[in-house]
């Protein structure tokens, strides 16, 4: 038989680029570089007649580094940078992980000087095409794309230009307010940061406020938009935003309530960022930019960790230099799908500021307090002090939840998983671990919580089916896969039906149905993330109901155009929500998903108990493990490719 080479033949897969040579070719068969990561470096050498092929390694390494979440490639740390996951929110439970020890790995030294000779960093004889960038740092060499070094350095630039000026404001007013609006009983507790966040909101055009759930974020917000309402002669003009329609529905909601008590404006809305920049469909251009300031006085941006080095740097172009911005949010949680980790980024960069003057005046009850106080909460830290000179607060008194679920997220905060383990094995009814088979405990909250839901459902009850519905959340940390959504959801979909006796169709309405919208649809004002829940209406028909506020907002189901049945959620997806009892999947030590922020935003999400369904390799693997996202907002630059820094972006 005549060999023709069919038998042979070997399809190449998707993932692989066909014309990947040498080096580029092993690491991208090894699954470190994807295909469009080669064809970018190669096409960079096409156009910029580069030779090196050290170079054009790191060069598609940067591009993988974007898409896996950092801003720029760490060149003391390229094997860190392999590692990091690019699936986005929840991955497909994929854990295979390359031998990077097999990869012929260049030497950080040579590839650095090599960049520096590279037409790709310096330019060519034959145009001005830089598309990479070299930056040095006080922690080493860091290779960026074009695009996102010109965003960061906007970034760095507007918030050094609106840090050397304070606004304007009568001090006795402004004191005034903070005695009105924040209670002074506990004088001698320590100090009280919302007050101070709201003292520094009032002196600076840029103020940033961290902290994790329940301990006052959005209250404070409410107390600083009355504050600055009370202090200047007319009502000023404010903007309410958020990253997603879910979160900006819950800043309007949580603004609205405390509306009638602070004397706030009844009509202020909240928005997504996008359509607070004027997203013109089709583009990825906005209304409102460097030429077009937004036409606010004060402007809230709630939820900032999900923030992207992109949107972050086209909404700092579209702020009025004259105009307050509030940035509020948990550094610690699961950052932007997209590039770059801001708003920690912020927290944590190296501040040359100057002290601020008037918060001596403001709130000399809290800069006075002193170590003898007690808890380290209580007092402020060398560290934190110097940040108020940035307008950088954290608040860290929780009020949502407290005892065995705050010391827990706090040893996961910290990276100690000896704590953390120590904790969920002590038996405490708040907090728990349990092997992967034993499920038992959480088949029983899930159908509980499916009865309550449906006869609550079943009698037009949609405020307590709703309240029933956040009873217990089981979140997972991948989409697909043994520990991902799809299969706990159908798992979660048996159980509840084995106990109402017949085969629930998720693709029919029924009452009691758990929903998940998954697109914004304004008209409807049914957001991204909104969870919802079938009822039986007045007619008897179903009707979907959904949480404003302290009331309910129905809708029939025809008019929902994204929505799905929802037993189990990714981790990503539950941001912004809360659960009395929370069950968390996880997947096994070697996911690339399993990471300490994972951990923190899962157990943050639960107001009264955690279940934690996994091994103790697996908690000790998530805790020691860290989203690693390269960026140089938080390091002292010494060189900018050895010219001044651009002043435009």
């Amino acid at each position: 038989m005549t060999d023709t080479g069919f038998d042979t033949y070997e399809p190449i897969p998707a993932a692989l680029a066909q014309r990947a040579q040498g080096t580029m070719r092993a690491f991208n068969e090894a699954g470190v570089l994807g295909a469009a990561d080669v064809h970018v470096a190669l096409r960079l050498q096409k156009l910029g007649g580069e030779s090196s092929e050290a170079v054009l390694l790191v060069a598609a390494l940067a591009v993988r580094a974007v898409r896996a979440g950092s801003v720029c490639l760490d060149l003391t740390r390229l094997r860190d940078a392999a590692r990091i996951d690019d699936e986005g929110e929840g991955g497909d439970g994929d854990d295979s992980v390359p031998d990077l020890d097999e990869l012929d790995w260049p030497d950080e030294t040579e590839v650095v000087d090599a960049l520096r000779r590279s037409p790709l960093v310096i330019g060519a004889s034959t145009g001005p095409l830089r598309p990479l960038r070299l930056v040095d740092t006080d922690e080493g060499a860091l290779l960026y794309l074009d695009r996102y070094f010109r965003q960061e350095q906007t970034i760095r630039r507007i918030l050094d230009e609106r840090a050397r000026s304070r606004p304007a404001m009568e001090e006795t007013v402004i004191r005034a307010g903070l005695v009105r609006l924040f209670d002074s009983t506990d004088a001698g507790a320590g100090v009280d940061r919302q007050r101070l966040a709201a003292a520094l909101a009032a002196s600076s055009w840029t103020t940033v406020i961290a902290g994790g759930p329940g301990t006052g974020k959005t209250h404070t917000v409410a107390r600083i938009l009355s504050l600055l309402a009370s202090a200047g002669e007319r009502q000023p003009r404010i903007g309410l935003a958020a990253p997603t329609g879910k979160a900006a529905a819950r800043l309007q909601e949580s603004v609205l309530t405390q509306a009638e008590e602070l004397d706030l404006p009844a009509d202020l809305q909240a928005k997504t960022l996008h359509r607070l920049l004027g997203w013109q469909r089709g583009s990825s251009r906005f209304r409102f930019g460097p030429d077009n300031r937004l036409p606010y006085d004060v402007i809230v941006v709630d939820e900032t960790s999900m923030v992207s080095l992109t949107m972050m740097c086209r909404l700092l172009e579209a702020v009025r230099g004259d105009a307050r911005l509030v940035l509020v949010g948990d550094p610690d949680q699961l950052t932007s799908v997209d590039a770059g980790a801001v708003l920690a980024d912020l927290v944590a960069r190296p501040t040359k500021a100057q002290p601020n003057p008037a918060l001596g005046s403001l709130v000399p009850e809290d800069l006075a307090v002193s170590e003898s106080v007690g808890s380290e909460s209580e007092v402020l830290t060398e560290s934190e002090r110097e940040r108020l000179g940035a307008g950088v607060v954290r608040l860290t008194r929780g009020r949502r939840f407290g005892g065995d679920i705050s010391a827990l997220a706090a040893a996961v905060r910290s990276g100690d998983a000896d704590t953390a383990l120590d904790l969920l094995q002590r038996g405490s009814p708040a907090i728990s671990l349990h092997d992967p088979d034993d499920v038992d405990g959480l088949r029983a909250d899930v159908v509980t919580t499916a009865d309550n839901v449906h006869h609550a459902a079943e009698s037009g009850d949609a405020k307590s089916a709703l309240a029933a519905l956040e009873s217990h959340r089981l979140l997972c940390a991948h989409r697909d896969g043994p520990f991902g959504v799809q299969r706990w959801a159908t798992q979660a979909l048996g159980w509840v039906s084995d106990s109402v006796g017949h085969r629930l169709d998720p693709q029919s309405w029924y009452p009691g149905q758990p929903l998940l919208v998954t697109a914004n649809d304004y008209d409807t004002r049914i957001y991204n993330g909104d969870a919802g829940v079938i009822v039986r209406g007045e007619n008897g028909d179903p009707t979907a109901a959904f949480e404003r506020g302290d009331g309910v907002f129905l809708v029939h189901p025809s008019q929902l155009s994204a929505v799905q049945t929802v037993y189990a959620m990714t981790i990503h997806r539950s941001q912004g929500s809360q659960y009395d009892t929370v069950s968390v999947v996880l997947p096994g030590p070697q996911s690339s998903l399993l990471t300490r922020e994972l951990l923190y935003t899962a157990i943050t999400r639960a107001r009264k108990r955690v279940r934690v369904i996994g091994t103790e390799a697996a908690v000790r693997a998530g805790i020691e493990r860290q989203v690693l996202r390269a960026s140089g907002l938080r390091r002292e630059v010494s060189l900018y490719d050895g010219v001044s820094p651009p002043t435009q972006p």
